[in-house]
């Protein structure tokens, strides 16, 4: 059964910062790129940033580029996201997902991250 489980998320004042894990089973994690979404109550769902397979190419959001930095673990099927400069608009539930070809097939529960002003 393939499950994904975030945590790291919590409380932190503006210009904080927080690293968000995504710990990974039921699957060959280092086979799959994986991304980051977030939901903030009453917006659509927005891509944050995505990782390949191996690591090596990267994907951000205009929003958090220069700001968050995406990691995989593979040795630890752990799926990270470093985020500085907290902004109150980046205020949301994060969620980790699975890509699959074209589309992202399985989703964690998400955790949440708010920012204080």
């Amino acid at each position: 059964e393939v499950q994904l489980v975030e945590s790291g998320g919590g409380l932190v004042q503006a210009g904080g910062s927080l690293r968000l894990s995504c710990a990974a089973s039921g699957f060959t994690f280092d086979g799959y790129g994986l991304g980051w979404f977030r939901q903030a109550p009453g917006k659509e769902r927005e891509g944050v940033s995505g990782i390949n397979s191996g690591g090596g190419s990267t994907y951000y959001a205009d929003s958090v580029k220069g700001r968050f930095t995406i990691s995989k673990d593979n040795a630890a099927n752990t799926l990270y996201l470093q985020m500085n400069s907290l902004k109150p608009e980046d205020t949301a539930k994060y969620y980790c997902a699975r890509r699959a070809y074209e589309e992202f097939d399985y989703w964690g529960q998400g955790t949440q991250v708010t920012v204080s002003s």
